[in-house]
């Protein structure tokens, strides 16, 4: 059968492959070796995170949605301050991991292994939703594809947590046609404020700053090679 593309989903399923790297096996891979000298494999959330909770930013018992949780560092944290946590990552290695973490701590977290876009979750919206690291590993086409889900999925009022890496400080500055040139995400792409502000102009700007570096011995993680943004969803659709 040739004729397969019928919708807006299979196209963008067959542009899926113009980037081989970056599935479920090769962060499988990625994780597999804990003892790697990898900077976000440390237990502690990230600075942003702590200061929107210390601040009361999120509500008490807020529902959030972790999304590309990886062994969960930062699920993990809301979940010890009151909040009801979905984690999702497409890697088994990674949620397995992190459901370790939470049966160390006793923590009651929920590990989702799957696709964000298709994971099947149990509340239809969360206060918050979070991304540390996702979105700077999508293509270009999927920002179609994460725009959606934050539209279901964000509740009116909610926030939008992000960690991306920082234009001119680390990951991929080429434009989105060259990356379906090359097919090469460069690992991972790197974002400026302007362009968080046009990518989530249907939110409300509440902080766009740079990652706090934080020392070895902090409480929280921080490089300053990243950027933060933090968005409010108005209160009505």
């Amino acid at each position: 059968m040739n004729r397969t593309i019928r919708t807006i989903e299979d196209v963008l399923r067959m542009l899926d492959g113009a980037f081989p790297r970056g599935g479920a096996d090769w962060w499988d891979q990625f994780y597999v070796d804990r003892d790697r000298d990898v900077p976000f494999f440390v237990d502690k959330p990230d600075e942003n995170l702590a200061a929107h909770l210390d601040s009361g930013l999120f509500p008490a018992g807020a529902r959030v949605l972790d999304l590309g949780c990886g062994p969960g560092r930062n699920a993990l944290h809301l979940a010890a301050r009151g909040c009801d946590v979905d984690a999702v990552d497409q890697s088994a290695t990674a949620t397995a991991w992190g459901r370790e973490r939470a049966a160390a701590a006793g923590l009651g977290v929920r590990f989702h292994q799957g696709d964000i876009f298709d994971v099947q979750l149990p509340y239809q919206t969360y206060d918050v939703v979070y991304d540390s690291g996702c979105l700077h590993h999508l293509p270009p086409h999927r920002r179609v594809s994460y725009l959606a889900l934050l539209d279901r999925l964000l509740a009116p009022g909610g926030h939008f947590g992000l960690v991306c890496f920082a234009a001119g400080a680390e990951g991929s500055v080429a434009g989105d046609e060259e990356l379906y040139r090359t097919r090469d995400l460069g690992g991972g792409l790197a974002f400026a404020p302007d362009e968080l502000r046009y990518l989530f102009g249907e939110l409300a700007e509440v902080e766009i700053r740079a990652m706090a570096g934080q020392g070895e011995d902090s409480a929280t993680y921080g490089k300053d090679f990243l950027l933060t943004g933090i968005f409010r969803r108005r209160s009505t659709r």
